[in-house]
C-alpha cells in the first residue's frame, strides 16, 4: 500500500476533482493515527476541526489549538465539504 494514497472509493476521493487538490489538504496513512482522515503534514485528525465547530468553538480557537494547521487548510477542508453537500443536495433533488 502506498502512504498517503486514499484506497477505496471515498468522499475524498469524489471530490478530488475539485478545485482544491485534496492532497494538499487531508492525509489517510494507516500508519499515521491508523489511517484516521488528517490534515496534510500533520497528526490532527479533521474530525477535530468539526467537533470544535459544533461545540461552538471559532476557528482562531482551533488554529491556536493545532498550530501545525493551517488557515488555508482548514478553509479548504470546509470549502469541499461545503461543495460535497451542495453537490449531493442537488442530485438528490
Amino acid at each position: 500500500m502506498v502512504k498517503g494514497a486514499l484506497t477505496e472509493v471515498s468522499p475524498l476521493m469524489v471530490m478530488a476533482d475539485m478545485d482544491v487538490n485534496i492532497r494538499d489538504l487531508v492525509e489517510v496513512d494507516p500508519e499515521k493515527m491508523s489511517g484516521t482522515p488528517c490534515f496534510t503534514g500533520t497528526r490532527v485528525p479533521l474530525t477535530h476541526l468539526f467537533d470544535y465547530l459544533e461545540a461552538g468553538d471559532n476557528l482562531d480557537d482551533f488554529l491556536k489549538d493545532f498550530p501545525s494547521v493551517t488557515r488555508d487548510q482548514a478553509l479548504g477542508v470546509l470549502e469541499l465539504m461545503k461543495k460535497r453537500i451542495l453537490t449531493e443536495y442537488e442530485t438528490a433533488a
